[in-house]
C-alpha cells in the first residue's frame, strides 16, 4: 500500500447550516451539535494527495474527540475504487489511470447533524504508459496543493493566437504566445496569456492576490533546478518599498494540450495594464532595456568607446506614442540618457529627482547587487513615465534566471564577488561618484541588510516556497532532470545537483553573500 501525501491538517471540516431532523438521531436522546449538545465535526484528515495507482487509507472519526456510539458515519457519495468500512471507519482508495481530479468525500454523522469532507487531490500519473490524461480539466484545479493551469492548443510563435484556458474551474477564451529569447530553445517554454477586457484572470489566493489581470506570463523554470529564483528576487524588489511597481509572482502547474508540462512562475506582465494598476496612465511611455547598450552612455558597452548610432540603443519601446520606429519616439527616454552622460556635478545633483524616481533607481542598484544579478544591472529592466503629467521615470524590474549564484548558462557564481555594475550602468556610476547620494545610499543598504534583506527574512522565504513546491518540484524534475543536465546550453557543466542539492546551495549562498555585503555596509 502506498502512504498518500498530507498537505496540511484538518481540511474542510465544518457543520452543516442544515435543520436537523430528530429522526436522524440514532440515540434518540436529541444530543448533539444541533440541540446544544456536543460538537462532533466529523472529519477525515487530510488534504491528501496521490498518483493514480496509489492508495491512500484515512479513518473517520470526530475532530472534537467526541465518542459516539455504533455506525454513527455516513460517508459518500464515493469515487470508483473508494469503499468505506463502517466497522474500522475507514476510507480506502485506490483510483485508476483516468480518474485524475480533485475528490471531496463527504461524511456526515447523523446523531449531531453535522457534516465534514475530506479532499482527496489524484495527480495525474504521466509516467505511466497506459495513462489517461486529465478527463475533465474544471476537476483538477490543484496539483499536490498548487493551482493548474490547462492551455490549449500550445503556442508556437511570438505572437498571439486563440486559446482556451481552463483555471480553478473556470473556462478563459483567450490567446497565447512565446515569449522570450534564449528560452525559446528550451525544451519546456515561457508562454504569454492574454485575456478579454470581460473576463480578466482571477486567482484570489496567490501572491496576496492576483486579479484582474489582462495579460499574466507563464515563466519556465528549467534554467533553475531550485524553482524559486524568479520568484524570490521579484518578492525582494516589492519588499524593498511598497511604492515601488510590484510584480507579483507564484507558482503553478502547466498543462499544455492535456500534456504535463511542469512547474512554472506565473506572474505579472509589464506592460500599461500594470502601470494603470498602479495609479499610472496606461498610455504613457513603457521601455525595455533588451541588451547592455542600455547603459545610460554615449558609449556602446562593448567596443573601444565608440558613440552609439542613436541614444536609445539597447532599449525597445513597449507602450506609448509615437510608437517605436516614428519620429520622436524614444525621445524622453534619450533626454534622459544625454542627461545622465553629459549633465556636470552640479546639475546631476540639482535635477536628478525632477527626472527619474530616485528612491527606485537607487533601489534598483541595491537589489543587483546583493543578489548579483549580472543579467539585470542594465538590460532586462524597464522604465516608464507618462509625458501627459511630465512624471518622472519609474524602474520596474525583470528577468532573474542569473541571480542568486547561477549565471543565465546556469554556471556557479561566487557569493563573495565585489560588483557595483558602475561598468554597466553609467547612472550608477555616478551614484557611486557623487558622496550626496553614495554616502546615503550605503546607509540605505545597511539598513536593508538588517530590515527586508536580512539572513533570516531571505531564509524564510526560501523555506516558505520549498514547503508548497516540494512535491511538485520533485515530480518537475522526474519530467525535465534529463533534458536540463544534457541541455546544449550548458551540458558541458560538471557540478550538476539535484533539486534538493540546489535548494542547500542557494541558502547557503543567500547567507555567505548576506555576510560579504554587510561586512561592507
Amino acid at each position: 500500500m502506498t502512504t498518500a501525501l498530507i498537505l496540511g491538517s484538518l481540511h474542510g471540516a465544518g457543520c452543516s447550516d442544515e435543520p436537523r431532523d430528530p429522526a436522524d438521531d440514532p440515540s434518540g436522546t436529541g444530543a448533539g451539535a444541533g440541540n446544544g449538545g456536543p460538537a462532533c465535526e466529523p472529519s477525515g484528515g487530510g488534504p491528501y494527495w496521490l498518483l493514480e495507482g496509489e492508495t491512500v487509507t484515512f479513518s473517520v472519526a470526530c475532530a472534537t474527540g467526541l465518542a459516539l456510539a455504533g455506525d454513527a458515519f455516513e460517508v459518500g457519495p464515493l469515487p470508483e475504487g473508494a469503499v468505506y468500512d463502517p466497522v474500522a471507519r475507514e476510507v480506502t482508495f485506490s483510483p485508476g489511470l483516468d480518474q485524475a481530479a480533485v475528490y471531496e468525500i463527504e461524511i456526515r454523522a447523523a446523531q449531531t447533524a453535522e457534516v465534514g469532507r475530506v479532499k482527496v487531490g489524484v495527480a495525474d500519473n504521466w509516467a505511466d504508459p497506459a495513462n489517461v490524461p486529465v478527463v475533465d480539466p474544471a476537476r483538477y484545479p490543484e496539483e499536490y496543493g498548487l493551482p493548474v493551469l490547462f492551455l490549449s492548443p500550445a503556442p508556437d510563435a511570438k505572437e498571439y493566437a486563440p486559446a482556451t484556458v481552463v483555471y480553478r474551474g473556470h473556462t478563459y477564451e483567450a490567446e497565447a504566445e512565446l515569449r522570450g529569447e534564449s528560452s525559446l530553445s528550451y525544451p519546456k517554454q515561457s508562454y504569454t496569456l492574454k485575456f478579454p477586457k470581460a473576463d480578466k484572470f482571477n486567482e484570489p489566493d496567490e501572491a496576496g492576490g492576483f486579479t484582474d489581470k489582462r495579460k499574466v506570463v507563464l515563466v519556465s523554470t528549467f534554467d533553475d533546478n531550485s524553482y524559486v529564483r524568479q520568484r524570490l528576487a521579484y518578492d525582494l524588489w516589492n519588499r524593498l518599498d511598497p511604492a515601488h511597481i510590484q510584480i507579483k509572482t507564484y507558482s503553478a502547474v502547466l498543462y499544455i494540450d492535456g500534456e504535463y508540462r511542469g512547474l512554472y512562475t506565473v506572474g505579472d506582465h509589464v506592460d500599461g495594464y500594470l502601470m494603470e494598476d498602479h495609479g499610472y496612465s496606461q498610455d504613457g511611455n513603457l521601455y525595455k532595456a533588451v541588451s547592455h547598450d542600455a547603459n545610460f552612455a554615449l558609449t556602446a558597452h562593448a567596443g573601444d568607446g565608440e558613440p552609439k548610432e542613436t541614444l536609445h540603443d539597447g532599449f525597445e519601446k513597449k507602450e506609448g506614442l509615437p510608437e517605436e520606429g516614428e519620429p520622436g519616439a524614444f525621445a524622453d527616454l534619450e533626454d534622459l540618457v544625454n542627461f545622465v552622460a553629459t549633465s556636470d556635478k552640479e546639475t546631476f545633483l540639482a535635477e536628478l529627482g525632477s527626472r527619474v524616481d530616485q528612491r527606485d533607481y537607487e533601489d534598483w542598484w541595491i537589489f543587483v547587487t546583493f543578489i548579483v544579478a549580472n543579467d539585470s544591472a542594465g538590460k532586462n529592466s524597464y522604465h516608464y513615465r507618462d509625458p501627459a503629467t511630465d512624471g518622472v521615470f519609474r524602474y520596474a524590474p525583470w528577468d532573474f534566471n542569473a541571480s542568486f549564484g547561477q549565471s543565465w548558462e546556469t554556471e556557479r557564481e561566487s557569493a563573495s564577488a565585489r560588483v557595483d555594475y558602475a561598468g554597466v550602468n553609467l547612472l550608477f556610476q555616478r551614484f557611486l561618484e557623487e558622496p550626496a547620494i553614495a554616502d546615503p545610499l550605503r546607509a540605505r543598504y545597511d539598513e536593508v541588510l538588517h530590515g527586508a534583506f536580512s539572513d533570516a527574512e531571505v531564509q524564510a522565504l526560501v523555506d516558505g516556497y520549498v514547503q508548497r513546491i516540494d512535491a511538485s518540484a520533485r515530480r518537475d524534475e522526474a519530467r525535465w532532470g534529463e533534458a536540463y543536465r544534457t541541455y546544449e546550453g550548458w551540458s558541458s557543466r560538471r557540478d550538476f545537483t539535484t533539486y534538493e542539492e540546489e535548494i542547500a546551495y542557494l541558502k547557503a549562498w543567500i547567507s555567505e553573500r548576506w555576510q560579504y555585503q554587510d561586512a561592507l555596509y
